[in-house]
């Protein structure tokens, strides 16, 4: 039987000590009363192992950083968008195949050879939105504005599927097709189809004005010792590329989620977990770490860094999330991978 979070807190000091020192040492910069935080936990087989909080989720409330502190999950969000695409494939409402053209007519000519693989796999070389939105922004863009931005280029950057360009684009154009051939919002699929099912009672993708995100860690950006609010960009309102907020409880669901085949039969994991140009699946980076295959993702935006890494061979799982727009938390949570690997 699993224990809920709550109580196997109560045992995470008692039998990782060692580990959890070490873990404080690596984060020692997040401690403290006045600055933003971070949240970090290990998963063996589906438990955690260790879970701690360190700093503060709101500073001007004096809010501590728990493992229920939901913060913006940025790209790690990509992986839930390419989970509802491949629901919607194993439905046989659209193929991997399909062309961008297929779902939306009113693309230039060159969408004919972008596919849906390719968007999940960054490969369709469509162009950055964020150049194409202009400076000063007027409001925050959505995915769908984001749709009508792409639908007014000429060209891509190479020929779809022979290069690899990260794009947030092509996650925006995910999330409007999620939208269209469920006739649901973004945020209602997901929670419909994911977090409702899972029991991941406080994960939302954030629209302003619409959902509530309880627990709520703010963004912020240190410079030169001095913290500043900075928790939302003019890019804050698309969704599908970076708009899910979540906690480490919640994570923890989901990560044992990935193990059985309830939300999707185990070929389309499969193919969400191999790597095409620049080791990238769908939604995940697929390497090798201390000479064991990992599956990765790490996420920025305004006043966030995260990162979530999983041994699935090893049955680990080292999750980190942040409230300040820098440093990269990745060598952190490869420093922690070193102690449990």
């Amino acid at each position: 039987m699993r224990l809920p979070l709550t109580m196997t807190a109560l045992l995470i000091g008692a039998c990782s000590m060692d580990s959890g020192d070490d873990v404080d040492r690596v984060f020692a910069d997040y401690s403290g009363a006045d600055v933003p935080g971070a949240a970090i936990m290990v998963i063996r087989d589906g438990e955690p192992v260790l879970a701690r909080g360190y700093g503060l989720a709101r500073l001007d409330e004096g809010v501590a950083v728990t493992p229920a502190t939901n913060f913006r999950l940025a790209s790690v969000t990509k992986q839930f968008t390419a989970t509802a695409i491949l629901m919607l494939v194993d439905s046989g409402a659209l193929s991997l195949d399909d062309t961008l053209r297929q779902h939306f007519p009113q693309y230039p000519p060159f969408a004919d050879g972008i596919t849906i693989r390719h968007l999940l796999q960054h490969t369709s070389g469509i162009e950055d939105y964020e150049p194409l939105y202009g400076d000063p922004f007027p409001e925050q863009i959505r995915d769908r504005g984001v749709m009508e931005l792409l639908s007014a280029t000429d060209g891509t950057y190479f020929e779809p599927g022979s290069e690899y360009r990260y794009s947030n684009s092509a996650y925006a154009i995910l999330a409007t097709l999620i939208e269209d051939l469920s006739g649901q919002s973004f945020a209602d699929f997901l929670d419909d189809n994911i977090f409702a099912p899972l029991g991941m009672r406080n994960t939302v993708a954030f629209v302003k004005g619409d959902t509530d995100v309880v627990n709520r860690a703010y963004g912020y950006v240190v410079n030169d010792g001095e913290v500043e609010f900075a928790d939302q960009s003019s890019w804050s309102a698309v969704l599908g590329d970076g708009g899910v907020y979540s906690s480490l409880e919640d994570l923890l669901t989901w990560d044992r989620a990935l193990y059985d085949n309830d939300l999707l039969p185990a070929a389309l994991w499969a193919a969400a977990w191999t790597p095409g140009h620049e080791n990238y699946g769908f939604g995940w980076r697929i390497d090798e770490y201390g000479g064991h295959r990992r599956i990765h993702h790490s996420g920025s935006t305004s006043g966030f860094r995260n990162f979530m890494q999983r041994f699935p061979d090893l049955g680990l799982t080292i999750i980190v999330l942040t409230n300040r727009a820098g440093p990269d938390v990745q060598p952190l949570a490869e420093k922690v991978a070193d102690l449990y690997l």
